[in-house]
């Protein structure tokens, strides 16, 4: 049955889409669109039964791709039901936790225990071996995390989710959490070309921390501890190129003491400023091992991850690595010629 993919790989029939994949049901015939959206689902994210609430019929799109261990998908679509019956969980098994965050619109969620209802920015969390109907009565779009049972009960939750977990953007603690959430999320999807190992990997590693700070549910001291070591770090990975960072420019973006934000870190075994100087001499390495660089200068990358001097990147780059930069720089290819027949000169990396 044709759908409207778009350019890329997508789902063969029966075996789930390894990395991006997308489809819409807006140019397939009317009567064709459920049909088409429930055995995309089925291979690509979970098996379910869809219902259109619109006169137009389903009009929705999805895309899915990998994330390590998780698979992400950004879902938009007009007013719709899906529903993961009893039976649709014993005729098609999916043994994960699902992480949905609604981005725009509202939404129903019915399950054996209740129903709530959920507003754009709010979170939910339930166990797709258990039974729920999602109503939409509204356009929405949600961005939605899989996440393996074992990869949960691992590095969210132990003892999994036994009921649905719901947390809103309105409550002040969830709120930068959800916030910091949508936004990881939504990077995965609007990046042009293919994310580096490294930044997917960081990426895996924030979503399943964010989601751990969620859902633990410790009590008010660790879980405080734990949520500001969390937007410590997102803070510091997103301004190491600034050369003014330090742990007092932490600390203010946070709204606590240096003196507490050193507590939290010294629970991870190091200081903040120790962390700030590994974590860009860790981007600092991965740049000058990318041959796409290999026409910037050493002094160039140092001062793209907030070092003051290369004398000084050099120094601590070699104490931490064991290695000079460039000692962990690729071979460059030589330039052509210029038209009158002059070499162009390489850039030093001096």
């Amino acid at each position: 049955m044709p759908g409207h993919p778009a350019p890329g790989p997508h789902p063969a029939p029966g075996h789930p889409a390894p990395g991006y994949s997308r489809m819409s049901t807006r140019s397939v015939d009317p009567a064709d669109r459920v049909d088409l959206w429930e055995d995309y689902n089925r291979q690509a994210l979970v098996g379910l039964r869809c219902s259109p609430y619109s006169e137009d019929g389903l009009l929705a799109t999805q895309t899915n791709t990998g994330l390590g261990s998780l698979r992400l998908a950004d879902i938009a679509g007009n007013e719709h039901v899906i529903e993961r019956s009893p039976q649709t969980c014993r005729t098609s098994p999916k043994d994960s936790v699902f992480a949905t965050l609604l981005v725009s619109g509202q939404a129903v969620f019915l399950h054996s225990g209740g129903c709530f209802t959920l507003g754009a920015g709010d979170l939910v969390l339930y166990d797709t071996r258990r039974s729920y109907l999602l109503g939409f009565p509204t356009a929405m779009r949600q961005l939605l995390v899989d996440i393996p049972r074992a990869v949960f009960a691992e590095r969210c939750l132990p003892g999994g989710v036994p009921a649905p977990l719901v947390f809103s953007r309105g409550t002040t603690a969830e709120a930068p959490l959800l916030s910091r959430l949508e936004a990881v999320l939504s990077g995965r999807f609007v990046r042009s070309g293919r994310p580096d190992p490294g930044d997917a990997a960081a990426a895996e590693r924030t979503v399943l921390d964010l989601v751990h700070c969620l859902a633990v549910r410790r009590g008010p001291d660790g879980a405080d501890r734990g949520v500001r070591l969390l937007l410590a770090e997102e803070h510091i990975d997103r301004h190491l190129s600034d050369p003014r960072l330090c742990a007092a420019h932490v600390a203010d973006a946070l709204g606590i003491s240096t003196r507490q934000l050193s507590r939290d870190f010294r629970q991870a075994g190091l200081s903040p400023s120790r962390h700030i100087l590994e974590r860009r001499l860790a981007r600092a390495r991965q740049q000058l091992a990318d041959p796409a660089s290999a026409w910037l200068t050493v002094a160039d990358i140092a001062h793209r991850w907030g070092f003051a001097s290369q004398p000084h990147f050099t120094r601590v780059f070699r104490e931490h690595f064991g290695r000079t930069p460039g000692e962990v720089r690729p071979a460059r290819p030589a330039r052509r010629a210029r038209g009158d027949g002059q070499e162009e000169a390489l850039r030093a990396d001096s």
